[in-house]
């Protein structure tokens, strides 16, 4: 992907991690919000390791979905572009993500 496709599907992750955590625990975007909405963009070898993530995040109790592409423009349609993890305490993303390089 191209980094401004990057930068879209990124937007889209956060987009659709706000929802969730509007529907599921709205207090946890109150102290996302204190803390700045920190977002972090790591990255993943391959759709596997999305999976790999996701499932990881869920079995944490966080916040996670994998975002797939519409398929309009660079990307196959229903291709996982991203897996957003969070809002969610610190420590417990880091424990899942840690040993991923920044992006």
């Amino acid at each position: 992907m191209g980094k401004g496709k990057v930068a879209a599907q990124c937007a889209h992750a956060a987009v659709a991690a706000y929802k969730i955590a509007l529907m599921k625990n709205p207090l946890i975007l109150k102290y996302w919000g204190m803390a700045g909405n920190i977002k972090i963009t790591l990255k993943a070898d391959d759709e596997n390791a999305l999976k790999d993530l996701a499932q990881k995040a869920k079995k944490a109790n966080l916040i996670t979905k994998i975002i797939q592409d519409a398929g309009r423009t660079q990307i196959l349609q229903g291709s996982r572009t991203v897996c957003v993890i969070g809002p969610g305490p610190s420590k417990l993303v880091d424990e899942i993500t840690g040993m991923l390089k920044l992006y």
